[in-house]
């Protein structure tokens, strides 16, 4: 038996409800406030290279990742792209456009295919103003990636190049070369992107990559990347 348009719609916001819970914003929410929220969201589905929104463009509301991988950056005045952070699957963003700015302040690409949850912006203030424990959600989600953009600044404005690099590569092995053993790292981005990410361009990147890999401290294979010497990397983020 067809089911009438209530029936679908009370089946898309379990469906969306569902992966909402997996979003740290949203995870000890109560049922019934979680079907609110998912009653304001809608779902698109992003083609690799696809734009979710530019800089500059009306905010929407702001987003959860259902799939795939999306890219937050800006383009610096020498036409470079600054990679701010890469949202992945249940993380959400874009959470200041609700409360502070009437536009988005960089631009947000698949860099996969992906599908992404949009929560619609004025329905959510509504929501907000029945359930005021919402805002204090928001404003916890809003303070981690502000640490995430003051910590960015921070390594863009104090450090060398090296010490950044050295310090990514250490953080993204997958154990802690805690004992100076040899770690391996699959790259899980371009070269290009993660210069974006380091605020350089590429050919400083492979400057810097040619440099650890002639001091010993790194094999580069394509995107893995043998960690040699994690003691001497651990010695350029020390500075």
């Amino acid at each position: 038996m067809a089911l009438d348009p209530a029936q679908r719609e009370t089946i898309r916001q379990a469906a969306l409800a569902g992966v909402l819970r997996r979003c740290q914003l949203f995870e000890d929410l109560p049922e019934p406030d979680l079907m609110a929220v998912a009653s304001a969201c809608t779902v698109r589905a992003l083609a690799k290279g696809e734009y979710l929104f530019r800089e500059g463009q009306p905010a929407e509301g702001f987003y959860v990742i259902q799939t795939g991988v999306v890219n937050v950056h800006r383009i610096t005045p020498d036409g470079r792209e600054q990679v701010i952070c890469f949202f992945r699957p249940y993380e959400s963003f874009a959470e200041a456009t609700l409360v502070t700015i009437d536009t988005y302040p960089a631009h947000a690409v698949a860099t996969e295919p992906s599908q992404v949850i949009v929560v619609r912006r004025q329905e959510f203030r509504d929501l907000i103003a029945r359930r005021p424990e919402l805002a204090l959600r928001m404003l916890s989600s809003m303070s981690q990636h502000l640490k995430h953009l003051v910590q960015l600044l921070q390594n863009l404005k104090g450090r060398q190049i090296e010490a950044r690099l050295a310090d990514w590569l250490l953080e993204h092995a997958p154990a802690c070369p805690a004992h100076d053993q040899e770690a391996v790292l699959e790259l899980p981005v371009s070269k290009k992107v993660l210069a974006g990410q380091l605020g350089v361009t590429s050919e400083t990147l492979s400057r810097t990559l040619a440099r650890f890999r002639d001091e010993g401290s790194i094999v580069v294979d394509g995107k893995r990347i043998t960690l040699r010497d994690p003691a001497r990397l651990r010695a350029w983020v020390a500075g």
